[in-house]
C-alpha cells in the first residue's frame, strides 16, 4: 500500500498518521520529495481500512499495490536510482558500457583487453574468474587467480571490476571486486541473494533464462530487503522455441521494467544471441529502447577464446560498435529533448 501525504514528514498531521500506522505493526518506508511525501507500507495491509486512512487530514491519496515487490517498485520510489561504481554512474540518465572477455585467461590477456575497451569508450571492465559451464569438462575459469589478474588490470586502467559470483563459499575472494554479478543460473538462489543483501557492493542481477519480469524483480527485492539497494538489473535474453539464436533478447523488457521499477537496467547482447554478428544490432536496439547500459563480451582473439568465442567481438569490432552506440544515444537524447 502507498499513501501520498501532504507536507513534510515533520508536520504534526503527518507524524500522527505515521504513529497510527506503526502502531499496527506495519513498517513504513518514507520517500520525501519536494512537494509530496510518500509512505510505502510493508507488511500485511489487508486489514487496513482505506477510508480510515483517508480520514487523516494529511492524506492526499491512498493506493493499494498489487505487486508483491515493494522496495523495487517505482510506485514506492518514483525517482530513478543511480548506482555509483567507482565514480561512474548507471541509471537516471547515466549510461555505461561494461566490456571485457567472457573468461580471464591470463594477466596479459585481461590487461590488454581492458586497455583497448577503455580507449574505445567502456568505463567498466567485465571478466569471468569463476565460470558456470554447462559441461563439467569445459574451462571453469582461473578462480581466485583470475580475480588477481582483474585487480592488476584495474591498477593499470582504473576501470572498476564486474565479475560473477557462483557460490557464497567464494565470497571472500570478492572483497576488491566493484560489482558482484549474479548470473542467470543463480537469479533465484535465494540464500545467495539474502547474503548479498548484507553487503554494500552494487549487485548486477541477471534475468534467468526462463524467468518472468516479476520474478526478476522479486529476486531484486530479496537483495534490497536485506538492506542493499544498489541493484542493477540485466536483461540477457530468455529461452524460447527459437533455435536461430542462443536466447531471445526481450527488448520489450526494457520499457516494461522502466515502468515497474526505479532500478537501472542494462542489456547483455552477447549472451542474448550467442552470435557475434548479432551483437551490434541488438546493442543498438537496446540503446534505442532506453537501456541504462550494455555489458559486452570482447576478446583479443575470439577464435582462440577458452569460453564463448562465438559471441565475442574482437577489438576493432568493439571500437566500431562503441562509436555507433554513442551516436545512437546522442540521437535519442536529442529526440527526447525536442519533445
Amino acid at each position: 500500500m502507498v499513501i501520498i501525504v501532504k507536507g513534510s514528514i515533520h508536520d504534526r498531521g503527518v507524524e500522527d498518521l505515521l504513529k497510527w500506522i506503526e502502531a499496527k505493526n506495519i513498517k513504513v518506508m518514507v520517500q520525501e520529495g519536494v512537494q509530496k511525501t510518500i509512505f510505502g507500507l510493508i507488511g500485511d495491509t489487508t486489514a487496513l481500512d482505506i477510508d480510515a486512512i483517508k480520514s487523516f487530514s494529511a492524506v492526499e491519496d491512498v493506493k493499494r499495490i498489487q505487486e508483491p515487490y515493494k522496495k523495487a517498485n517505482r510506485k514506492m520510489h518514483m525517482k530513478d536510482t543511480v548506482i555509483n561504481v567507482g565514480g561512474y554512474k548507471i541509471g537516471g540518465g547515466n549510461f555505461q558500457i561494461i566490456a571485457g572477455p567472457c573468461s580471464v585467461e591470463s594477466k596479459e590477456q585481461i590487461c590488454s583487453i581492458a586497455k583497448a575497451v577503455k580507449k574505445a569508450g567502456a568505463n567498466l571492465m567485465r571478466g569471468g574468474a569463476f565460470k558456470p559451464r554447462t559441461s563439467p569438462y569445459a574451462f571453469q575459469g582461473l578462480k581466485a587467480e583470475g580475480i588477481e589478474y582483474l585487480k592488476e588490470a584495474k591498477k593499470i586502467t582504473g576501470m572498476p571490476i564486474v565479475t560473477e559470483l557462483m557460490s557464497l563459499s567464494d565470497l571472500d575472494c570478492f572483497n576488491d571486486v566493484d560489482v558482484i554479478q549474479v548470473g542467470a543460473r543463480n537469479m533465484q538462489n535465494f540464500s545467495m541473494l539474502k547474503e548479498l543483501g548484507k553487503c554494500n557492493k552494487p549487485i548486477l542481477l541477471k534475468r534467468g533464462l526462463a524467468n518472468t519480469i516479476e520474478e526478476l524483480l522479486m529476486s531484486a527485492e530479496y537483495i534490497m530487503a536485506g538492506g542493499n539497494d544498489n541493484v542493477i538489473l540485466c536483461e540477457r535474453g530468455i529461452r524460447t522455441f527459437e533455435q536461430a539464436t542462443r536466447n531471445t533478447l526481450d527488448i520489450s523488457a526494457i520499457p516494461v521494467l522502466k515502468e515497474k521499477t526505479h532500478l537501472p537496467i542494462i542489456v547483455d547482447p552477447s549472451h542474448a544471441s550467442g552470435i557475434s554478428s548479432l551483437v551490434e544490432p541488438l546493442a543498438l536496439a537496446a540503446v534505442a529502447a532506453g537501456a541504462d547500459g550494455l555489458i559486452i563480451e570482447v576478446h583479443n582473439n575470439p577464435s582462440c577464446a577458452l569460453c564463448d568465442g562465438a559471441q565475442s567481438l574482437d577489438i576493432p569490432s568493439f571500437e566500431k560498435l562503441a562509436g555507433k552506440i554513442f551516436k545512437v544515444r546522442e540521437c535519442m537524447l536529442s529526440f527526447k529533448n525536442a519533445l
